[in-house]
């Protein structure tokens, strides 16, 4: 016999047994609500990135087997970090990495141009002394990065990154030196100073360069514990370099590369490379790698709440941890969904704007009220909830129906 469902993505979720009665597994009972009534189903949301289900009925009771699990369940949030910090649990989070803009007094721009041989009105010359002209290829994205109190800005920020962090996890706060030395005092005052891990200097060598000073080609990224007796740092699963004198170390030494110090020479995204986005101030993959492999365990949570382009969600993915990705701006949200576009169990909340007057929904996006109540706070607070409860899900499948039909009552 066949049981009728509720088909969301091509993931069945939910059914109506021969009795007609209604069932929901057990996991996705905070995820939807289901109203058993004549073999009716009535749902609220029904969230993408759940668990695939198949299910096959014998007479009146259904039996129930699991599909193979999805990819980590994980979301990207268009709102003001600090509300959705607010209603992340406590110590709920493995690793947070944080890129926030470095207050640097200007508009951060990026702009894509391709250039076109024009040997009569060419703006710029090439190899050989070949004219070229300069195509501007979409609109330019950009953001402010001007902060009046930069560190009166950071500091609640940084106290909610602590709350969240598990007593294991680790912060990783990545500025430049136009804030760092400050910064630094502030994390100490929020983490304390025992709980100061490393500070590790990006060096790269690309862009203009001054004869004024001597050029400034290098980030920051202060790296603080939770614990300092207890915090994950997986120094075997991170990727090795090379020694700079093989031959004083042997064969097999030189073979397997050594650790990372705490500096690390590493470009930037090339600006024509395949990794390039087109966001300002994007990091590049193998920076994210590093830390993630590092001190964020198989399975873990990454936290981003100046998400950007949403490298570190990538790395988080890639190397099958979850992520909760946040940035308010509605060019770097746009960014993260053509990234992750198409990505099993990635869920996308904008809540950033306000109920329409008429009561429904902005045609832009999925969002229903200021984040500060309603149902745009519940909605985010459900989609973190399914994000931090999949590690939870269990693998047995479930062969009792009027059990589960219970459950989901």
């Amino acid at each position: 016999m066949q049981i009728p469902g509720y088909i969301v993505e091509g993931l069945i979720v939910a059914f109506t047994n021969a009795s007609g009665g209604c069932g929901l597994l057990p996991e996705h009972a905070a995820s939807a609500q289901v109203v058993a009534s004549a073999g009716q189903l009535a749902k609220r949301r029904i969230r993408r990135g759940m668990a695939a289900l198949s299910i096959a009925a014998r007479g009146e009771v259904g039996e129930y087997v699991r599909a193979p699990m999805q990819p980590p369940a994980s979301l990207v949030v268009l709102a003001d970090n600090l509300e959705v910090l607010r209603r992340l649990p406590g110590e709920s989070v493995d690793l947070v990495y944080v890129d926030p803009p470095f207050n640097t007094g200007r508009r951060q721009t990026r702009e894509r141009l391709r250039t076109v041989r024009d040997d009569a009105g060419g703006d710029r010359t090439g190899f050989g002394g070949r004219r070229y002209r300069t195509v501007r290829i979409g609109a330019a994205r950009s953001f402010e990065d001007v902060f009046d109190d930069y560190l009166a800005f950071l500091e609640p920020r940084l106290l909610e990154a602590r709350r969240v962090l598990k007593a294991t996890g680790s912060f990783y706060l990545h500025l430049d030196y136009r804030e760092v030395h400050y910064a630094k005092v502030l994390a100490d005052g929020v983490f304390g100073r025992a709980c100061f891990l490393n500070e590790i200097v990006w060096a790269y060598d690309y862009g203009a360069r001054t004869r004024r000073r001597w050029p400034a080609k290098h980030d920051d990224i202060l790296v603080y514990v939770k614990d300092p007796e207890r915090y994950v740092f997986d120094a075997d699963a991170v990727d090795r370099i090379p020694y700079m004198a093989p031959d004083l170390v042997g064969a097999e030494k030189a073979a397997r590369g050594k650790l990372p110090t705490d500096t690390w020479w590493h470009t930037i995204v090339s600006p024509t490379g395949k990794e390039k986005l087109g966001y300002p101030t994007q990091k590049p993959l193998g920076i994210l790698r590093r830390i993630v492999r590092a001190s964020c365990p198989p399975g873990g949570v990454v936290l981003d709440f100046f998400a950007g382009s949403g490298t570190a969600g990538a790395a988080a993915r890639e190397l099958g941890r979850r992520f909760v990705m946040v940035d308010s701006s509605p060019e770097a949200f746009a960014v993260m969904r053509r990234r992750f576009a198409g990505e099993r169990g990635v869920a996308f909340l904008d809540a950033s704007a306000p109920t329409c007057p008429s009561g429904g929904r902005p045609a832009s996006g999925r969002t229903s009220g200021p984040l500060g109540g309603g149902e745009a706070a519940l909605e985010i607070g459900e989609e973190i909830a399914r994000v931090l409860q999949a590690d939870r899900q269990a693998d047995e499948p479930v062969a009792d129906a009027e059990r589960a039909a219970r459950v989901g009552r």
